[in-house]
């Protein structure tokens, strides 16, 4: 079997998270991309089931390496990134790769994989829809939630590059439309 890749893609609140995990849970040929940051680690974080967490200074090396597929300073001095090691451990495993990434690390992974990946692009339906959702989190200042929303409003520019875009406005039909997008693309050869 050649690996592929499942790409999902949102502003932050959309449900990708969600709906990646419903697609773990019932596809057992799918295995989560773990991310590489710079950040520190969160205590209920687990250093390669979260994140990979490097140091400024190994993540830059790994940037001068190029060791990673894509990477962004998402905030000043924030960076993320997926390490080609982590595309092919899954790989080599028989797995195919599902991605839970920002917009522009999205585009970036479809642009070097083409027809071999398949990039999702989930929206809410309206900016005071995911203005509600990220207040009930109760986890954020005002000022992020704006600049949250700021920068969703410009990521949903994007979605017309994304080979399939769910709107999420019913989490269980988004969760079922998502389940059959992605058999559709494994079962193609």
């Amino acid at each position: 079997m050649k690996g592929k890749m499942i790409i999902f893609s949102a502003p932050s609140g959309a449900g990708k998270t969600t709906l990646v995990k419903h697609l773990l849970k019932n596809m057992p040929s799918l295995e989560f991309s773990v991310s590489a940051c710079n950040r520190k680690k969160r205590a209920e974080e687990t250093d390669g089931k979260d994140y990979y967490f490097l140091s400024t200074e190994e993540f830059t090396a790994k940037i001068r390496n190029n060791d990673f597929v894509e990477w962004e300073e998402v905030y000043e001095r924030n960076f993320y990134g997926t390490l080609k090691s982590e595309i092919e451990r899954i790989w080599n495993k028989g797995n195919h790769v599902i991605f839970d990434v920002d917009v522009i690390g999205g585009l970036n992974i479809k642009k070097q994989y083409g027809d071999r990946a398949l990039a999702v692009f989930v929206k809410v339906p309206s900016m005071a829809e995911l203005e509600k959702r990220l207040r009930s989190r109760s986890t954020e200042s005002s000022a992020k939630i704006k600049e949250r929303l700021d920068k969703a409003r410009q990521e949903t520019g994007f979605a017309g590059r994304f080979d399939e875009v769910i709107v999420n406005d019913n989490l269980e039909q988004a969760k079922e439309e998502a389940y059959q997008i992605v058999s559709r693309f494994l079962k193609e050869e």
